[in-house]
């Protein structure tokens, strides 16, 4: 881990539930907004951080192409999602060359993109949190080597209370010889959901099936995918709770219950391959991608 990865994770550890605006962390004064994306994407990829993006730039797909040639009158595809194939049918353009209102605009252009309908030329990242993985990096597995002087205190102190807050997590853990961990949500005003360690008596591997089910809600809420929720969100706020291959077997449990529904991924550009590997594999075809609330 390099310098600048190592201050934008301390960097994030100040902030409540160590989640926030990425136009607010400054690992360095001269930080650019492309030095920080690049960043978030890097730490992303080994699961340490998760975040949130707006589509700035679109295109259309052969597929949207396609459907414009249609009679689309029977075709389940709104008003809007029109507009917006109509505005891109002559080449890339800008969100807001779409004509949609800001409010329902993002909503609307995911949706578009997780149908393979238009293609997202540039994002932008808007939110990052830790994940449990980053926490557990942290916590257990940094080891910085070294004699130049390179962080503040105010990252040593927000390095600090990370870690004396774990420790008094486990500490109360230990105090109870048969608690485990299980997730419990919590919210924080205008920084939404976080997920807290709560003891209990049950096991994780007693996670219930509703449970996951409520988890799947807040996080599509919380994010923004229109019920089409990618799985690798899911698995970065359990995975130190269920295995990969227990969340599998909870989702198609809750498959078979007709409570969700799995679907595979078309357009893969949007993803990075570790977000698309944390699918579930088929036979045939590509991984089961997004869950679907029914």
């Amino acid at each position: 881990m390099d310098v600048l990865e190592l201050k934008f994770l301390l960097e994030l550890l100040g902030f409540p539930d160590y989640q926030g605006s990425i136009q607010k962390l400054k690992p360095n004064p001269k930080t650019t907004a492309a030095e920080l994306n690049r960043l978030c994407r890097s730490l992303s990829d080994r699961l340490l951080v998760a975040y949130s993006s707006e589509i700035t730039q679109l295109k259309i797909t052969a597929a949207g192409k396609a459907l414009l040639s249609l009679d689309t009158s029977n075709l389940p595809i709104s008003a809007e999602d029109l507009t917006v194939l109509q505005a891109a049918a002559a080449g890339a353009i800008s969100a807001a060359e779409t004509g949609i209102p800001r409010a329902n605009r993002q909503r609307l252009l995911q949706s578009l993109a997780d149908r393979g309908l238009i293609e997202p030329v540039q994002t932008q990242i808007k939110e990052v949190w830790l994940t449990p993985r980053g926490e557990e990096y942290l916590r257990d597995e940094y080891l910085p080597s070294g004699n130049n002087p390179l962080l503040s205190l105010d990252l040593l102190a927000n390095y600090l209370r990370f870690l004396r807050k774990s420790w008094r997590h486990q500490g109360r853990d230990e105090s109870t010889t048969e608690a485990a961990l299980v997730l419990e949500p919590s919210y924080s005003g205008a920084y939404g959901m976080s997920w807290e360690e709560k003891s209990t008596v049950l096991s994780t591997s007693q996670l219930r099936d509703e449970d996951i089910l409520q988890i799947i809600r807040d996080l599509d809420r919380q994010l923004g995918t229109d019920n089409y929720l990618p799985i690798f969100y899911l698995r970065q706020r359990l995975q130190p709770f269920l295995s990969r291959d227990e969340l599998n077997l909870a989702l198609y449990r809750l498959q078979r219950q007709d409570k969700i529904e799995l679907s595979s991924l078309q357009e893969a550009i949007a993803y990075t391959p570790e977000q698309i590997e944390a699918g579930i594999p088929q036979d045939i075809g590509g991984p089961l991608f997004f869950i679907i609330v029914t």
